[in-house]
């Protein structure tokens, strides 16, 4: 494919990264220190230029581009540079990142020919509160095509070692001490592993009763470090969930812009010191969910960690860089994405999810679900459809709304999905998917 990605920061640095390595890249941006680093040490095209002036595009006119990605830090840049993408390059796809999810959705959607609107912060916050509502669960992941899900759960340290099978939901997955597997017939869950599971809620929820034992705190009180857009927006999102609410920030400018989006329903506190005097007298020693929500990850480990040592019993720390992700996982520590992260992760998810193929990253990146839907136009329809032989890998399908291990020939019908789980070291299998 033609690429065209608006943007080298962080996320445009990754996306064309990652799009390099089978695609052709051109990344537009005006500064200049960021796209030698580009030039320096990826295989791409870098323009320097305004994204908001037309001539930056003269020289791409005469290209037909499969994909237009504009993921700056600024929305009005975005907006107007997908504009005049569109009406003067030929494109055929278009997705656009922006921070503010009051834009009207559909609307820009249509009148500027847009694929894709991805919102990082609403990710980032809805990503947060799916850890809330049931505290067995370090994460859910959604799908449009089936009311399963995908959702990781902590094994606590003190349970027996089990063997876990159903026909009603699938292991998926587990992390152990850093390492990614997908487990076979004969493996055990072990304490603290981190076990991804494939079924519906109600059945999840049964399983998580035996892998985690929550400890028994109300999860009323929440502390929120930060108190920038994403913190405001986690912040709504919990008061509407009835929580008690505090945040700390250490700009003022920020803490006045907090209280009048919240209505002072939430407490502010501005502070540049966290003395232990000040967190008593503050009652956030005794809180009971406490998420670090900064834009600075290692401000976020710092003090998450200072949160657990404190004996807050649910910790949860906002990252970007997923280097830090087994270390948090070791210290009972959870884990959302981060607005880059949650950027950067949508756009692969959705380039790769196209027509019938939804796909999905999990594990930090270690692995990948990939689901493919049967439509009236499958070709594939009332035939007898062979399974692959998988290394390392699992393949189901789900008919008439049940889970069936896919290992001999399946005549499949409009609506049913097979589902692919494979170690992102052994893909190989996707091209099967894909070619369906």
């Amino acid at each position: 494919m033609n690429i065209i990605i608006i943007g080298a920061g962080g996320v445009g640095f990754n996306l064309a990264k990652e799009l390099s390595k089978y695609h052709n890249v051109t990344i537009i941006d005006k500064n200049s220190e960021a796209l030698k680093k580009i030039e320096e040490s990826l295989d791409i095209l870098a323009v320097k230029g305004d994204a908001e002036e037309i001539h930056t595009y003269q020289k791409l006119m005469d290209k037909k581009f499969d994909l237009f990605v504009s993921v700056t830090d600024n929305d009005n840049v975005n907006i107007v540079s997908t504009l005049i993408a569109d009406m003067i390059l030929d494109i055929e796809r278009i997705f656009i990142r922006l921070k503010s999810h009051f834009y009207p959705n559909d609307l820009i959607k249509k009148r500027l020919n847009i694929e894709k609107i991805i919102f990082p912060i609403q990710l980032t916050s809805n990503s947060i509160i799916s850890m809330l509502e049931n505290h067995r669960f370090n994460h859910i992941k959604n799908f449009e095509c089936t009311p399963y899900k995908l959702v990781s759960i902590q094994a606590s340290p003190d349970i027996q070692p089990i063997k876990i099978v159903s026909e009603k939901f699938i292991i998926a997955g587990v992390e152990r001490e850093q390492n990614f597997f997908i487990p076979q017939k004969e493996d055990v869950i072990l304490p603290n592993d981190l076990v991804y599971i494939f079924g519906l809620e109600d059945d999840i929820v049964a399983i998580g009763d035996k892998l985690n034992r929550p400890p028994s705190v109300s999860g009323k009180n929440c502390v929120i470090s930060g108190g920038d857009r994403l913190g405001i927006e986690i912040a709504k999102e919990l008061i509407g969930m009835g929580k008690n609410v505090k945040i700390i920030e250490k700009n003022l400018a920020l803490c006045k812009i907090a209280n009048e989006e919240l209505g002072g329903k939430a407490s502010i506190i501005h502070t540049k010191y966290e003395t232990a005097s000040l967190l008593k007298e503050e009652g956030i020693d005794k809180a009971d969910i406490f998420i670090s929500a900064t834009h600075n990850d290692e401000y976020n480990i710092i003090k998450s960690l200072e949160a657990k040592k404190r004996g807050t019993p649910k910790v949860i720390s906002i990252l970007d860089d997923i280097e830090y992700y087994n270390l948090l996982h070791s210290l009972n520590i959870l884990l959302a994405r981060g607005v880059k992260m949650s950027a950067f992760n949508t756009i692969m998810e959705q380039i790769n999810s196209r027509n019938k193929v939804v796909q999905k990253i999990f594990c930090g990146g270690k692995a990948t679900v990939l689901l493919y839907q049967f439509f009236e136009e499958s070709k594939f329809l009332k035939k007898a459809l062979k399974p692959i032989k998988t290394f390392d890998s699992l393949l189901f399908y789900i008919q008439n709304n049940q889970l069936f291990p896919f290992r001999e020939a399946v005549q499949f019908k409009e609506g049913d999905i097979v589902i692919l789980f494979a170690n992102n070291e052994n893909l190989k299998e996707i091209e099967w998917i894909y070619g369906l």
